[in-house]
């Protein structure tokens, strides 16, 4: 059944601005259900998401098809939070794709606003990353405009549970011994784990040469399973947490934990403050998500400056770019 988070969720992700990204949609194998997100020259509109519609998400803003513009461009991978979906972080996705990025995001299977299946199972802690492995597999390889990608430019963003995926892609060894210390459940992982479930073993991908990483999932987390990461960092946090990060003493935690010098940004907002800002219709209609803490806080003007702030890690990291 799927879940009254998630679906409220899914309500709000899709009222930024429109931009002139151009749009693909991947909807013709179940397992890579997404979005690619390039750069275009033409007027956007809202593109109907047909099959890839997602609750009362039936469209994006872009341009639906059009000739990418540029080559040798550098590529961006997105992974979503709990229940989330592939359009989650829309608005920055649109931002980079703006800005010369081409960005690539699918709904991970059994734990996205369509199907819950998996949402709470120990086995998405593997899927996730395999999945995002073979989004890169397909977008390098099978993709039909895939020669205008960079391949020694590949970064990955991920939210939340996103956040776990991408820290086990680039190099850190989930410690499931930590989960089970600190799980006060008795169903789902904890209880999987309490029972002698066997163990993910994620894979990485060395493809990966930057990441950003927004107020992640880190109960798997310890400074010995983080010590293999090498590649550069953007880490983003929430101080008052929520869904998924508890209190935020978490990502803080592992923000203390991280290997190397990487570029640290604490948000004094809640986990919700970094999608995509409602309308004010959405806001409305479902403020305990749309609501945003503390009171004063200006998710569409915060946006602005996180989404900035994300093009520019990645033009200095990936592009070599010497921004500012």
């Amino acid at each position: 059944m799927k879940s009254c988070c998630a679906y409220v969720l899914l309500l709000c992700w899709l009222t930024a601005p429109a931009s002139a990204a151009g749009i693909q949609l991947l909807d013709s194998d179940p397992a890579l259900a997404g979005v690619i997100w390039y750069p275009c020259a033409g007027t956007p509109q809202d593109v109907p998401l047909g099959a890839l519609s997602v609750g009362p998400v039936v469209s994006l803003p872009g341009v639906k098809d059009c000739p990418v513009t540029g080559a040798k461009l550098p590529l961006i991978v997105f992974s979503h939070g709990r229940g989330g979906f592939f359009g989650a972080q829309h608005d920055t996705a649109e931002a980079l794709a703006d800005a010369g990025f081409i960005v690539a995001a699918i709904s991970h299977a059994g734990d996205n606003g369509n199907d819950d299946a998996h949402r709470d199972d120990l086995s998405v802690f593997a899927s996730r990353p395999v999945e995002i492995v073979s989004l890169l597999d397909f977008l390098l390889h099978d993709w039909k405009d895939r020669a205008v990608i960079d391949s020694a430019k590949i970064g990955f963003f991920g939210f939340s549970k996103g956040g776990y995926t991408g820290l086990v892609l680039i190099g850190a060894k989930p410690d499931f011994g930590r989960l089970i210390s600190v799980c006060q459940e008795n169903t789902g992982v904890c209880q999987e784990l309490r029972d002698g479930a066997v163990r993910p073993t994620p894979p990485q991908d060395a493809r990966i040469k930057a990441a950003v990483i927004v107020d992640p999932a880190t109960g798997v987390f310890t400074a010995e399973s983080l010590a293999a990461i090498k590649i550069p960092l953007q880490y983003w946090r929430s101080t008052l947490g929520g869904p998924g990060v508890g209190d935020g003493s978490g990502t803080a935690r592992v923000a203390e934990l991280l290997p190397g010098k990487p570029e640290l940004h604490v948000v004094s907002t809640a986990h919700f403050g970094f999608l995509a800002p409602c309308s004010p219709k959405l806001a409305a209609a479902i403020p305990r998500i749309c609501a945003d803490r503390p009171e004063g806080f200006d998710r569409v003007a915060f946006h602005r400056e996180f989404n900035a702030s994300v093009e520019r890690f990645f033009r200095r990291h990936l592009v070599g770019e010497a921004v500012q």
